[in-house]
């Protein structure tokens, strides 16, 4: 059994939820978001409190159950006080710059790269090397962290790399010069 889809899902004040069939909309004072759920799952609103049941105990849509309570808090979440992920741009030369709705980096490549935000995620560059990144989609958020990631991943000779504020690179050892 599933106990995170037991849990309720507490509602601020200011957070509006809106069940129309198996589509779950969310507006708060952020924006809005919205979410088709599996047949499998119903949600059920009381006051400011949604609760999330199966029909029975089947294994899987038990666990239905426990994401789509999981991604329906994410969304709550978002639109009351949104998300943020912060990458650090290690190396000598590497630096970040926002132009619009793109993000130019220079990463070591004999040309800067490009990246194009999707719509609903902010950037902001700081001391040239800490991106901040905002959104209300935590599903969005984090795979734009990843892409952004993935142009230049950090490597564990040098630390050299695009990485997360709060990941930590394991270092290896380099080569070592002949032995007698």
């Amino acid at each position: 059994m599933s106990r995170i889809g037991k849990k309720p899902v507490q509602l601020p004040d200011k957070v509006q939820v809106t069940l129309n069939g198996d589509i779950v909309q969310v507006k708060g004072p952020k924006g809005n978001l919205e979410r088709q759920v599996h047949p499998a799952v119903t949600i059920e609103k009381k006051d400011s409190v949604l609760e999330f049941r199966t029909d029975d105990n089947d294994k899987k849509k038990v666990a239905l159950q426990g994401l789509f309570r999981s991604l329906i808090a994410n969304m709550v979440t978002g639109v009351s006080s949104g998300y943020e992920k912060q990458l650090v741009l290690a190396g000598i030369g590497y630096r970040a710059e926002t132009r619009g709705n793109n993000l130019v980096l220079n990463v070591g490549y004999s040309n800067p790269v490009e990246y194009v935000l999707p719509d609903g995620v902010n950037a902001m560059v700081e001391n040239n090397t800490k991106i901040t990144l905002s959104a209300i989609d935590k599903e969005l958020l984090g795979q734009t962290a990843a892409n952004i990631r993935d142009i230049r991943p950090p490597e564990p000779y040098k630390g050299k790399g695009i990485m997360y504020a709060d990941e930590r690179i394991m270092r290896k050892a380099g080569k070592t010069a002949g032995k007698n």
